[in-house]
């Protein structure tokens, strides 16, 4: 009975607190530092190895760099002799053309398709799993079979000419003025079932009840969709052209498999010219010029795009 009373103390609960207050800090403590002492290593390792290599790239475009790094600043001569190359502009140009048609195409048959889907047709599953099949692919393995489907005497031309259409011509991939058409071609094959995944996604997540309001009001599918639906998929438009835009930009692989940047350099890209000027012609700091006016593209592309979305957020709210 003694020890229950004094138990029942101020002095006794005092010392009762005393460890419950000492692991409630110690709690915290490890709730404040453990999520930073997990993180960190990532950090590290992503300030070294990207932003690190980034800040590398850039400052060897401002030196003489050739088949080995050269650190000594020579100042903006890189840049000039990039800016005076015929095969930058035309990389360049490529560019333009390649990325606005991918994007363009992508979003607009990627949207489509996630419409259809969204009417609750039969088989969706599988015709979602063909849609996005292609997105499995390396762009390897896309630009080898397209070269295969577009090559003249192997592919679709000459299909058709077995079935009788002797006149049928197909050779986008051998003409120097449409070889980087055909890398649209395949690029959009590839990516548009993904941006249908997203656009589904962002369907699905739209209210029913706003829907049946419209419809009851007396408006038509096509303008719910055109003026409800899809204005509210725009974070969705953005996060795809955002990809999209990065995909474009970036690409080596696809047109490395299909057309090799030919014929000659009709389809060539930025990033087939960084490759061959910076490892296979010896001239690093160039090849470093072009990566940087890459990454300019990249955020000349992502800083808009940033800016109008955080811009339509603030005014919605």
């Amino acid at each position: 009975m003694s020890d229950r009373i004094l138990s029942l103390t101020p002095t006794g609960s005092r010392a009762a607190s005393a460890p419950r207050r000492r692991s409630g800090k110690f709690a915290a403590l490890a709730d404040n530092w453990l999520p930073r002492l997990v993180l960190s290593p990532t950090i590290i390792l992503s300030l070294v190895f990207v932003y690190g290599f980034i800040g590398l790239t850039a400052y060897l475009s401002l030196t003489n760099s050739r088949l080995m790094p050269n650190y000594e600043f020579s100042g903006f001569n890189q840049y000039q002799a990039l800016f005076g190359l015929d095969r930058w502009w035309t990389a360049a140009a490529n560019l333009g053309i390649f990325g606005g048609l991918f994007i363009v195409l992508c979003l607009v048959i990627g949207l489509f398709m996630a419409i259809l889907l969204d009417q609750k047709i039969r088989a969706e599953g599988a015709l979602r799993a063909v849609y996005l099949y292609p997105m499995a692919l390396s762009f390897i393995v896309t630009g080898a079979a397209w070269k295969w489907i577009l090559n003249p005497g192997l592919g679709l031309e000459k299909l058709m000419h077995d079935w009788g259409f002797a006149n049928f011509t197909f050779d986008w991939l051998v003409n120097s003025d449409m070889a980087i058409y055909t890398v649209v071609i395949a690029g959009v094959w590839q990516s548009s079932g993904f941006v249908m995944a997203l656009f589904l996604a962002g369907l699905r997540g739209i209210d029913d009840a706003i829907i049946k309001a419209a419809m009851v009001d007396g408006a038509s599918l096509p303008t719910i969709y055109r003026r409800i639906v899809i204005p509210a998929l725009r974070p969705v438009f953005f996060s795809v052209m955002l990809v999209l835009g990065h995909i474009a930009i970036k690409s080596f692989d696809l047109v490395m498999a299909l057309t090799a940047g030919g014929p000659g350099t009709s389809s060539d890209l930025p990033a087939i010219f960084m490759y061959q000027f910076s490892f296979t012609r010896g001239q690093l700091g160039l090849g470093a010029a072009s990566a940087v006016m890459m990454l300019a593209t990249v955020l000349a592309v992502l800083v808009p795009l940033m800016y109008l979305e955080t811009k339509g957020t603030s005014n919605g709210r």
